[in-house]
């Protein structure tokens, strides 16, 4: 059985706008995978389609061989598929625990070993765990947005420009992070604007452009500047 996840020529329309085309991906187990390009590129919709909170128009989404384009959102995160989307999505009116307990709704049982498991991640978490999540600083709910997706124990993280709006020793605390993530054998996708950060991250870097992936870099190669110029900036 083939493990982790495949992307096989997906595809995603919003009504008669294609908002991805044709797009092929291996995920296996411990990848970190880099995905840049400018808003409306798609790279958003890519990771809701392997997500399933947006239908794929085409294509198909494998999970350990298994077809699962057409399950539902729920069902993936059982399955092992966890998105943090854009924009710290925490409830700003529950607790840092109770949040964590909301992200660990697919299976309620453990939940006080899982909390430790992300705490020895995230220690500010363990320090804040009965603080309301209003009251976090942008770096705090960054990092409970993760925590929440990895309440789930998934092994497919899905991580929507975890960087926006962080300060920048923030954001190399949560690289360090994702990259012990990997270590521990969780696949991770990042879609991110800053090319220089994704590629700091990823071991496969792709530009995404009008739909479209191209790989720009490979762990220990140059960064193909001429094809990222190309999708990333518009030139050609």
């Amino acid at each position: 059985m083939a493990e982790g996840l495949k992307i096989e020529s997906l595809g995603v329309r919003y009504g008669d706008a294609t908002a991805l085309a044709e797009v092929t991906l291996d995920l296996p187990p411990g990848a970190r995978i880099g995905i840049v390009g400018r808003n409306g590129a798609g790279k958003s919709s890519l990771l809701k389609a392997i997500a399933g909170t947006v239908k794929a128009s085409s294509g198909r989404v494998l999970l350990n061989g298994d077809d699962i384009t057409k399950m539902s959102p729920h069902s993936r995160v059982k399955r092992g598929i966890s998105l943090v989307p854009e924009g710290r999505r925490i409830f700003p009116s529950l607790s840092v625990e109770n949040n964590l307990r909301v992200g660990g709704f697919v299976s309620p049982s453990g939940f006080d070993e899982r909390v430790q498991e992300v705490c020895a991640l995230f220690p500010v978490l363990a320090e804040r765990r009965k603080q309301m999540g209003s009251q976090l600083s942008g770096g705090e709910a960054q990092m409970l947005a993760i925590a929440q997706a990895l309440m789930a124990r998934p092994k497919i993280v899905l991580l929507d420009e975890p960087s926006l709006g962080l300060a920048p020793i923030v954001v190399a605390s949560v690289l360090d992070t994702m990259h012990a993530l990997a270590a521990q054998g969780i696949a991770l996708l990042l879609v991110e604007q800053s090319v220089r950060l994704a590629q700091r991250f990823a071991d496969e870097l792709y530009v995404i452009d009008g739909g479209r992936m191209e790989l720009v870099a490979k762990e220990g190669q140059e960064l193909d500047e001429q094809a990222l110029q190309a999708a990333y900036l518009g030139a050609h």
